[in-house]
């Protein structure tokens, strides 16, 4: 990673950790317990790139608001999806960003609780922080509920569970990677241009960016949980083997998965560049995407 794309993703990040902060209710709140696993997960660090993205896309062009807590609404939602995807009945994960996940740390209702109340949360928050805009605020809802209901995100998440240890072809798995991880992702970019007062045919170029960012992203995690360590990722590794999961791995073998992964890197470089505005970090962004070790 190169020390300028460094430099801004750390201030984007250390951005997100204030929104979060600021945003998320108090872990004394009542009921304390729940309030404490809601904060507990949401405090465990990561690389932050969906928040990061919703305020990169924001400063494309110029923005009409402050797409904080549009960027905290989005981690509450995906953070949800961590504590609810680690859970015994799922993935069973005891590990998440290299520390004891959700259910781990307390017990497994308080993650259930926990996933639910974040879910809801990035809702109300949305709605709560621009109340002032409600075109803004109703397409910062409509964007993030499109995403994660149950044609995209849960049902991306369906068909992966449901798959376990049965053949399927290419377009199964491409169900599975554009709508688990890929849905989110494309999100955080077009809640971002919400900000920006964006024209149709700049909502559907940043959808593209999105949705190859997103295809790149999770055959790159695909590779990693093939080739990586638990010490590096701060999680589990091989579990997708042990499920017996179809990953691009399995189906493309490791030098295949690596040419699908740039093929969507290059096509995802390409429509963030022919949107325009100040792309540079989203361009070097998606790069080092496409080349992560973690």
């Amino acid at each position: 990673m190169n020390e300028s794309l460094k430099e801004k993703l750390l201030h984007y990040q250390q951005r997100v950790e204030t929104a979060i902060d600021h945003w998320i209710p108090r872990a004394d709140t009542r009921p304390v317990k729940l309030h404490e696993a809601m904060r507990y997960s949401m405090e465990a660090g990561g690389k932050r790139i969906r928040p990061v993205l919703v305020i990169a896309a924001s400063e494309l062009f110029p923005s009409q608001a402050n797409p904080d807590a549009a960027a905290v609404a989005i981690e509450c939602l995906h953070t949800y999806t961590l504590i609810h995807d680690d859970l015994p009945s799922i993935d069973d994960s005891d590990l998440r960003r290299g520390r004891p996940s959700c259910h781990a740390q307390f017990d497994e209702a308080t993650a259930v609780l926990a996933g639910d109340a974040l879910l809801t949360y990035s809702f109300q928050l949305l709605t709560r922080a621009y109340r002032e805009d409600p075109i803004l605020a109703s397409d910062l809802v409509s964007d993030l509920s499109e995403a994660s209901g149950s044609e995209r995100l849960i049902g991306g998440q369906m068909e992966d569970v449901d798959n376990e240890g049965k053949p399927i072809d290419a377009a199964m798995l491409q169900f599975i990677h554009e709508n688990k991880t890929g849905a989110l992702l494309t999100a955080a970019l077009t809640m971002g241009l919400r900000f920006c007062k964006p024209t149709r045919a700049q909502i559907e170029t940043i959808t593209e960016v999105g949705y190859h960012m997103g295809m790149t992203f999770q055959i790159v995690d695909d590779i990693l949980d093939a080739t990586s360590t638990a010490e590096v990722m701060g999680k589990p590794v091989g579990n997708d083997h042990a499920a017996e999961k179809s990953t691009y791995v399995a189906l493309h073998g490791i030098e295949g998965a690596y040419a699908e992964a740039t093929r969507h890197n290059q096509a995802a470089i390409s429509a963030a560049e022919a949107l325009g505005g100040n792309n540079n970090f989203l361009i070097d962004l998606i790069r080092e995407l496409g080349s992560r070790v973690s």
